[in-house]
This record gives C-alpha cells, structure tokens and sequence, in this order.
C-alpha cells in the first residue's frame, strides 16, 4: 500500500489504541450544576463544537468519564475518535499523537502527569500546532488544575492551553451523588435504595470511584444471592 493510503489509516488505527469503558457515556453521567461542559462537550462530539476545550477538576470528579464519553458519541456516528490516557505515558510513545490531528475528536487525559517530561511536552506542543494548521475537529484536555498551576516546563505548550475554553468541573454534593449512584444502578437494572445510598456516603470515602466500585460489588452480590439491596445485606457484603 502507498505511503497515502497507510496515513488514511493512521487515524483509525490511533483510535483503537485505547479501548473506552462501556458504561462512561453522556446518559450515564449525572450532570450536578456541569450542565454548560456537558453540552460543550456534546457539541464537540457532533463538530461543533469549540476548537479547544480544557476542562479541569479534582481526581474523582469524572474527567476522564466525559472524555469518554464524548469519545463514545464520535465513534458511535462512525467517527473515529481517541482518548488518550497521559497518566500512563510511560508505557506509550510520543509519537502516538503522529497523525492524530486527522481525527474529528482527540482527548487528552490528565494533562499533569507529563509536566517536567520534555520529550512528551514537546510531543504535545507540536500536536497542538499540526491541529491548528490542520482547522476543523475538537481538542479536549483534562486535569486536576487550571493550565497555568499544572507546572508544565515549556512555556509555550502552557501558552496553547490558552486558546480554547476552560471550564471547572464541580464536584457533586451528597445529595448529587446519591443521585449519580441511582442513576448508575438504573441503567444497570436493579434499584438503589436511597437509606443504602446513604450509608455508602457516610460509611466509605465519598469519591465517586470508590462509591460506584462498592456499587459494582453490591450489584454483583445481590444478583449472585437473589436479594434485594437491603442495609442489612449491605453492611454484609461491605463489611460495615
């Protein structure tokens, strides 16, 4: 196959690169008071959306959960899209993001975890530039911080943050993450009580990892016992 043909395919073999998480997807997500990123995150999804979006929130806000997600939307129009996890670039390559420009959505996840690496920094750096020159498609970036606290050493990959728009995802209260464990137990097709939801808050650290990893595991119990989620069966199965 000629030289043109391999970089036609480029783009869609980048975007099998990384495997998306079945149950991280728009309806899955409860949107707390993050209704205006989620819809730019929709827009984006569709192409039109911003050029640039940086998102930013602490760990267990669901980042990487609306990167997903909008990921999913592309590739279920056909679309290829990527998320690319930057937390683990050190089993990676920069040159992955070769080609990447091509693509309608690319995300880049936890954008600190490459601060200080130069050869990654610069990697990104040239994406950003090939991505501008290229026009059309969106850029979503996460991480825990606004771009100007994530201590990146090259000033001008900070500079590029700047372009887009940044937007703070807030954490959800109790009473939203009660609502987010429902609505998680409900597309999974069992019902959460709302008195065991309110122990998972006040028994197991309230970040919403652990709580839908806890929900994982009640899921599993309950359907491998037959019995309703009840506190009794819960405090069983947890331990609490």
């Amino acid at each position: 196959m000629n030289r043109d043909g391999d970089e036609e395919q480029q783009p869609a073999q980048l975007a099998l690169a990384v495997q998306l998480p079945d149950d991280e997807t728009f309806a899955s997500f409860y949107p707390g008071d993050n209704a205006q990123l989620i819809t730019a995150l929709k827009n984006a999804a569709v192409g039109q959306g911003d050029e640039v979006i940086y998102l930013w929130g602490q760990p267990g806000s669901g980042r990487s959960h609306l990167l997903h997600a909008a990921c999913a939307e592309v590739n279920a129009a056909g679309e290829a899209a990527t998320c690319l996890p930057l937390q683990s670039y050190q089993r990676m390559t920069p040159s992955l993001l070769e080609g990447m420009e091509l693509l309608p959505l690319v995300c880049l996840d936890n954008l600190d975890a490459i601060a200080g690496v130069e050869e990654w920094e610069r990697a990104v750096f040239n994406f950003f530039n090939r991505r501008r020159e290229r026009a059309g498609g969106s850029l979503v970036i996460s991480a825990p911080a606004p771009s100007r606290n994530l201590g990146l050493s090259l000033p001008d990959l900070a500079s590029r943050l700047d372009w887009g728009v940044a937007y703070q995802l807030k954490t959800l209260d109790d009473e939203g993450k009660l609502s987010a464990l429902q609505l998680r137990a409900e597309l999974r097709g069992f019902k959460l009580p709302t008195d065991v939801g309110r122990l998972l808050l006040s028994r197991l650290s309230r970040d919403m990892s652990t709580l839908l990893a806890a929900l994982d595991l009640l899921d599993n119990a309950s359907f491998q016992a037959r019995r309703k989620l009840s506190l009794p069966f819960t405090r069983e199965i947890l331990g609490l």
